[in-house]
């Protein structure tokens, strides 16, 4: 199941963007997944899935926007390591 959302916004946005409609949603869509993700509010697979791509996609948008694929602080990563041992 799915929501639509309606948003207004002025008509001279795109043009400042430098962007059209269809291609503003989609990177709406990744940022808000993108920081929801940094957030820790979602998952990995989770943010894939709202910014309507693969996880490496994902992963790899991740690079653009400067956020780490990993977000977990080194006290829980090494937690996790000793934890599978």
């Amino acid at each position: 199941m799915s929501v639509q959302l309606t948003i207004d916004l002025p008509e001279d946005v795109f043009p400042i963007l430098r962007t059209d409609p269809k291609h503003f949603v989609e990177e709406m869509r990744l940022a808000a997944a993108i920081k929801w993700f940094e957030m820790g509010q979602i998952s990995q697979g989770k943010a894939a899935e709202l910014a309507q791509m693969s996880r490496q996609q994902f992963i790899e948008a991740l690079s653009r926007f400067q956020v780490s694929p990993i977000q977990m602080t080194p006290t829980e990563l090494t937690a996790e390591f000793l934890a599978d041992e």
